[in-house]
């Protein structure tokens, strides 16, 4: 491997590895002795950098863990289709779907905290990179998972599921706090809209693999007309296909791991954490000049400081409102997918003559379904996030799905498969042109960097809560009061009380205040009560300069 080194700055920095996309913007001014004016030209510098290949790059580098995250969620729900034709005859029960997809769920929560509480302890370059290898290392123990009669396969496998979903959580603060820390002001909205929407590229990426795998094997699934007779060959087939279609989501995953192994570190961490300390005594030696020049440092990261600071009101309900936000989000979010059936009925892959039919229709049917609204969603929101501001699109987004939801559910008889294809397509669009993208965004950006990965990862736990919510006691619902020949007859009020989560949303919103345009030092001294001693070393360096051409 090459180490490339060139000059951008004062002096000469390594530009190899993940430094070509994250760079090492503390390096290039190492020379400058002031702290305060060192963390000014790396600031500038960042903001200099425009849009360009280099954030091209910190797209991919960091979306990538998304495109496995959401690889892996779209994959399972097809793989347990496969799955059940090997372990259960071709009849899975419902408890055990439940289990297999809220395990990762549950892990996502665990490493969603426990990853973002420890990159605000250690930084961000010493565990950016940690989450993928945890992420890699489940997915292939799972893809070795085999029956014995000394273990239990749903055991272990939902086990690996959990560790992966450990991966997968912590994920989310690390790639939005990173992706906010090295992004100019004009474009942070756009670049962190870019890396969440890896989601919909993993959907549509998993669609595809299935559909590849299926016809692949047509000839060993076709013969088999029910799940009781996909034996032999059949069997074979889906045992080998569920293997390749989960494995195969860590590919993007070990490209991208040496990148975020070799990243350069946060220079807005290194130079208000790292160098706290120093930072305090040149404050110290000021303020024996100036009394004033005591608060440009903020409080030293502790939980006491963490309780006090969240404890005001003025401050905690903005963590309530990034927290409170993305759990009302992902209960409707997660829980649309009971529509799904319905949907595939409609436009017509929901037919089931043989295995393979069966197969390949709920692949091709639910990478339609994702292509129509969810992929349009995240483009309309790369496009305006910094034109409309993220509070904008969230409420905008909270609003337009309490309707769409009231209908789909007090009209649901009424529409039709067809009206309900057109509603189910809009709240996928609008869950992506609205919450679903800005309430990763937001807490990326809106809190002070000694906290920023903690009240990130606290925000998105609580919404993957929301989302086990979803999946465990509101899911139940559908069949509540159901004669047996009447499935899902309960499925219109579900959907009710997802609207109802979709109007707490818009008040949890309004808890938000708005970020667009804003530097990260701005929001911090506007919504957190700190100084932005950017514009004081910039000042000081002004008029010094002044002085001397006088």
């Amino acid at each position: 491997m090459t180490n490339d080194i060139h000059e951008t700055g004062h002096v000469h920095v390594s530009s190899a590895g993940g430094k070509t996309a994250f760079k090492d913007y503390i390096g290039q001014f190492a020379d400058v002795e002031d702290p305060l004016e060192r963390r000014r030209l790396a600031l500038e510098e960042i903001d200099r950098a425009g849009f360009g290949w280099t954030q091209m790059k910190m797209i991919m580098i960091a979306g990538v863990g998304f495109m496995t995250d959401s690889y892996d969620i779209f994959a399972i729900n097809l793989g347990i289709n496969m799955l059940q034709y090997v372990f259960w005859n071709g009849t899975i029960p419902a408890s055990t779907t439940t289990l297999i997809k809220v395990s990762t769920s549950v892990g996502t929560v665990i490493g969603q905290v426990g990853f973002g509480s420890v990159a605000d302890h250690v930084g961000r370059k010493a565990i950016y990179g940690l989450e993928l290898i945890v992420m890699i290392f489940a997915t292939v123990f799972q893809c070795t998972l085999g029956e014995s009669p000394a273990i239990n396969f749903t055991a272990i496998f939902c086990t690996m599921r959990i560790l992966m979903g450990i991966g997968i959580g912590g994920d989310y603060p690390l790639s939005s706090i990173i992706s906010s820390e090295f992004s100019t002001t004009k474009w942070r909205g756009a670049i962190m809209a870019a890396v969440f929407s890896n989601q919909g590229i993993g959907q549509v990426f998993a669609g595809i693999v299935a559909m590849i795998l299926v016809a692949a094997y047509r000839s060993d699934l076709e013969p088999a007309q029910t799940g009781a007779e996909c034996i032999g060959n059949c069997r074979r087939a889906c045992d080998q296909m569920w293997r390749i279609l989960i494995g195969f989501g860590c590919v993007p995953g070990v490209i991208a791991l040496y990148y975020r192994l070799t990243i350069a570190e946060s220079p807005r961490y290194a130079l208000d954490v790292v160098d706290h300390d120093v930072v305090q005594k040149v404050a110290d030696a000021e303020a024996s000049i100036a009394a004033e020049a005591k608060e440009i440092v903020a409080p030293k990261a502790s939980f006491r400081d963490f309780v006090r600071h969240f404890g005001q009101w003025r401050y905690g309900k903005i963590l309530l409102g990034t927290a409170g936000s993305w759990f009302m989000l992902d209960v409707a979010f997660y829980g649309l997918g009971l529509n799904t059936t319905t949907i595939l009925q409609t436009i017509g892959y929901a037919g089931q003559a043989n295995v393979y039919e069966k197969l390949y229709n709920s692949a091709a049917g639910n990478l339609i379904i994702v292509c129509a609204g969810s992929l349009p969603g995240y483009w309309f929101s790369i496009a305006t996030i910094d034109i409309l501001g993220r509070r904008v699109i969230q409420l905008g987004g909270f609003i337009l799905l309490t309707i769409i939801l009231c209908i789909m559910g007090f009209a649901y008889h009424r529409l039709g498969n067809h009206g309900l294809l057109a509603f189910f397509v809009l709240a996928q669009f609008f869950q992506n042109f609205g919450p679903n993208v800005t309430t990763f965004i937001t807490p990326g950006e809106i809190f002070p960097t000694r906290y920023r990965s903690t009240a990130h990862g606290i925000s998105a736990a609580t919404g993957k809560v929301g989302a086990i919510i979803a999946q465990t006691c509101i899911g139940t619902l559908v069949n509540h009061g159901c004669a047996k020949d009447e499935p899902n007859c309960f499925l219109p009020h579900v959907l009710e009380i997802f609207a109802l989560f979709m109007l707490l949303g818009i008040f949890t919103t309004l808890l938000l205040p708005e970020t667009k345009r804003m530097t990260l030092e701005e929001i911090c001294e506007k919504y957190h009560g700190e100084i932005d001693n950017t514009k004081l070393t910039r000042e000081v360096y002004a008029t010094e300069s002044s002085d001397e051409k006088q």
